[in-house]
């Protein structure tokens, strides 16, 4: 008997190719996903982390984007509430600025109404010597602009994704390459290869969905023998994590004076997050590192605002990534369009190929929708859209209710610490109690890692969502590698090293 043959292969397990396979899995198509590496391994986990409208891009006449960014806001934060909730920006003004008030004021009114907003705040006018967002800053900024966007655990909405897109019956293949990819016979007939175990694997399917991010390209020219295939600009962002800055739970907006941007978020309680650079990438984007001129250049921009100035000596944490925009021929790398672009190849006949070009994680869901609409005019309708009134794993809550969640864990767990649970409840939401079982008192939870990363969490992670070493717990289901010592990391992988991979 020959391997199944399913409707839709997607290689790629970033943002794009896992909410590809959940939203087709959810109409009723057969999926499987195939990931090289872990999920968000790659541009997926290293975005400045916003569910954003994307004001910058008005600059650019953007207007599609921005309005279906806009949009997506409260549809993905009523998906997934427990990662994804309201920030606050604030855009601090002097006169003699980059863009002059009027613009600015333009452009927030634009934000403010393009795109159906019906709980997040308005727009408003801070006196930056009274509100106490200016106390951190320096006294030039007497005023700023103060509007609404979201913010997002990018690598967990990805591992939801995949996880959802499980439970709902694709085949999830992580650390799985595909390595050749030919039509016969009406078929796409895919070649992988394990890459922890070496084990080669042969699959059979209707359609294919090239959905690699920044490989999307190399995956055109090796799998398919593509070699002139050249349709995605490479453009790097870096982000340096410091102590924490300022204690307002607002982010700051900051505008330089080579007119690029960046921002100073509030990140995991005790830092600040600082990010992001813009600049053109053409090495192997899995050895993408934050360079000297990214890291001096972050650190004087932030510097310039920030009464305590951004020394390099503070960065606790760096990372970097590589997003694969479409390449629309701009000039600049931070002028690139942002916006996604599918091109379906082989419609009207057999083993058609959908690849994925651009995109970003705040237009996930309707590139998704999008990409679906393509698969059935190639391959046939199944279902109908769904994925708008959905919810992620965990997510099955009130948007406001983050606080009753966290209080009904407490009733349940009471040896929990109040900093424990709410950590728990944004990592897990609902599920947290999944997590925690029939646990009676904290030395239930097993072995300590360090900080309160728990014995019971790491056996859920390598359980439930494909976890397998150290970095994927620490540095991608959670961001616990803040907080743990380098023996604490190495003790967490020699105990992972021991365990069979268990998420199906």
């Amino acid at each position: 008997m020959g391997p199944e043959i399913y409707d839709i292969f997607v290689i790629g397990g970033g943002i794009n190719g896992c909410g590809i396979a959940r939203d087709a899995v959810g109409r009723g198509y057969s999926v499987a996903l195939a990931e090289m590496n872990d999920f968000a391994s790659g541009t997926s986990s290293g975005a400045t982390k916003l569910i954003h409208g994307g004001l910058r891009y008005l600059e650019h006449y953007e207007f599609r984007l921005v309005r279906e960014s806009l949009m997506e806001r409260e549809i993905l934060w009523a998906m997934a509430p427990h990662i994804i909730w309201p920030l606050r920006f604030v855009l601090p003004y002097h006169k003699g600025g980059i863009r002059p008030a009027w613009l600015i004021r333009l452009g927030l009114f634009l934000y403010d109404h393009l795109g159906g907003r019906k709980l997040l705040p308005a727009t408003s006018v801070l006196d930056m010597r009274k509100d106490r967002a200016g106390k951190p800053l320096k006294a030039l900024f007497t005023r700023a602009f103060e509007y609404s966007d979201g913010w997002v655990d990018d690598a967990r909405m990805v591992v939801l994704n995949a996880r959802d897109a499980a439970d709902k019956g694709a085949t999830i293949l992580p650390r799985t390459k595909v390595v050749a990819a030919r039509r016969e016979n009406g078929l796409w007939h895919i070649e992988t290869t394990d890459t922890v175990t070496g084990r080669n694997g042969s699959h059979k399917a209707r359609m294919l969905v090239n959905a690699a991010g920044p490989w999307v390209d190399h995956v055109i020219r090796s799998a398919f023998g593509q070699n002139e295939a050249h349709h995605v600009r490479l453009v790097q962002g870096s982000h340096i994590v410091v102590k924490r800055k300022f204690d307002d739970p607002r982010a700051y907006f900051f505008q330089n004076p080579d007119n690029r941007i960046i921002f100073a978020i509030p990140y995991e309680g005790d830092f600040t997050l600082i990010g992001t650079t813009d600049r053109d990438y053409t090495a192997d984007p899995k050895d993408v590192r934050i360079s000297e001129e990214e890291t001096v250049y972050l650190c004087n921009a932030a510097s310039e605002y920030f009464k305590e100035p951004v020394r390099p000596e503070d960065i606790v944490w760096t990372y970097s990534a590589v997003r694969p925009l479409y390449d629309d021929g701009a000039s600049k790398a931070q002028e690139a369009t942002r916006d996604y672009v599918l091109k379906l190849e082989g419609e009207g006949g057999a083993a058609p190929l959908l690849n994925v070009f651009g995109g970003k994680l705040t237009t996930y869901r309707r590139l998704s929708e999008h990409a679906l609409e393509k698969i059935g005019a190639a391959i046939g309708v199944k279902g109908a859209p769904w994925t708008a009134k959905s919810h992620l794993p965990g997510g099955n809550f009130a948007v406001q209710g983050y606080e009753a969640e966290v209080a009904k864990l407490k009733r349940r767990y009471p040896f929990l610490t109040d900093g424990h649970a709410r950590r728990l409840v944004r990592r897990y939401g609902t599920r947290a109690e999944l997590l925690l079982g029939d646990a009676r008192g904290i030395d239930d939870l097993g072995r300590l890692f360090g900080s309160d990363l728990y014995e019971a969490e790491v056996r859920y992670l390598v359980e439930h969502e494909w976890a397998r070493h150290a970095e994927d717990v620490l540095w991608r289901r959670t961001k616990d590698g803040l907080r743990l010592s380098k023996e604490q990391a190495q003790s967490l992988e020699e105990y992972m090293a021991a365990r069979p991979a268990m998420a199906g």
